[in-house]
């Protein structure tokens, strides 16, 4: 393994994929490379990473690399996920994987093309939590699906920003509401429900300035923080879904799905439902009020078990998946072409909402 990110102050890598990756078997943390030789020096003495590489390009091109991790600002996927390519190397990109639709599309075409394995790191939909909820559907617990309601807070785009997460702010760079957030949990409504045969969106800026945490100064939201999608999906179930920016003194995150026989609800401290901690409850038949549905001991791993309010415990069930596919030829994490796939729905929603 090599990752892209992994920086001596921290950051989504050091706080996700190194502790995830140091808690399973069959994964050696070989390589990090950071923007320079310096603080990739820094970083693998803090971690204890033997190969410590200034460039992507130098980390791609390692002998020892096997696996190379980008975990980078995503206005930054493509470079890095280009140098592992054309480096012929196995590539897992975080979400979303590229600015826009064209350039996830050349990504996919290119790792497709070079016969390469690719992952994306839309981890949600391997969250044991979601995992388990996609089975009970899929098992008749809630009989047939008659609607889906969602509620969630994107913890960024609210009344105030960290100066280190203006790039959100602006549209350009792929980072907003609707692809970080809501694209991960629309990807695992899909994945549990099935996919949208037809949709309408609204997208709306209703804090037009934001703060920024360190300075106090006003800059211009550029994104929506509002965003609402109604639709039906292929199955006749009908779809309403809430994204707002920031964080709500009431529900952060809530997705209820309704059937003939029963309901689900699944709940979290935010609408990031790819991080978690997640907590499922469940009616069906006579009973008339939710109650806990336990998570069977089947869908987690015990490497992780004490991980459960960690980044690290979805993104290790992922990591996890990937293991299985890579050793046994199975396709349990999502590629380049799913992610493809998931950016053109993002851009019909963006589409709806134009229109609106």
């Amino acid at each position: 393994m090599g990752i892209i990110g992994l920086s001596a102050s921290g950051g989504w890598a050091a706080a996700s994929h190194l502790p995830a990756l140091r808690a399973l078997d069959g994964f050696d943390v070989r390589a990090l490379s950071t923007s320079n030789p310096d603080s990739a020096r820094r970083a693998g003495e803090r971690y204890g990473v033997p190969l410590a590489f200034g460039s992507a390009k130098e980390l791609a091109e390692s002998p020892d690399v096997d696996l190379v991790v980008v975990s980078v600002k995503a206005p930054d996927h493509y470079a890095n996920v280009m140098a592992a390519l054309n480096a012929g190397k196995t590539v897992l990109s975080e979400w979303p994987l590229g600015k826009n639709a064209a350039e996830t599309k050349e990504m996919a075409e290119t790792a497709q093309t070079k016969g390469i394995r690719t992952f994306v790191g839309l981890q949600a939909r391997t969250a044991p939590h979601v995992q388990y909820v996609r089975d009970l559907i899929a098992d008749g617990y809630v009989g047939d699906v008659l609607s889906t309601t969602l509620v969630g807070s994107g913890l960024a785009y609210g009344d105030t920003v960290d100066q280190s997460a203006l790039y959100l702010l602006d549209p350009a760079n792929g980072a907003t509401l609707l692809t970080i957030p809501f694209g991960h949990t629309i990807d695992a409504l899909t994945m549990v429900l099935g996919e949208f045969a037809d949709l309408d969106a609204t997208a709306v800026t209703r804090r037009t300035t934001v703060r920024v945490a360190q300075t106090g100064e006003e800059v211009a939201m550029g994104t929506a923080d509002q965003i609402a999608v109604q639709g039906v999906l292929e199955s006749g179930a009908v779809v309403s879904a809430h994204y707002r920016g920031g964080l709500s003194r009431g529900t952060n995150f809530l997705w209820e799905i309704n059937g003939t026989q029963g309901d689900i609800q699944i709940t979290g401290p935010n609408g990031h439902l790819q991080v978690g901690p997640i907590a499922l409850r469940g009616a069906r038949g006579d009973n008339s009020e939710l109650a806990e549905l336990p998570l069977p001991a089947s869908y987690e791993l015990p490497a992780l078990a004490d991980a459960r309010t960690s980044p690290a415990y979805t993104v290790g069930h992922a990591y996890s998946g990937i293991r299985e596919d890579l050793n046994q030829g199975t396709h349990r994490v999502a590629d380049f072409t799913h992610a493809h796939r998931r950016q053109q729905l993002l851009d019909r929603i963006e589409d709806a909402a134009r229109r609106n």
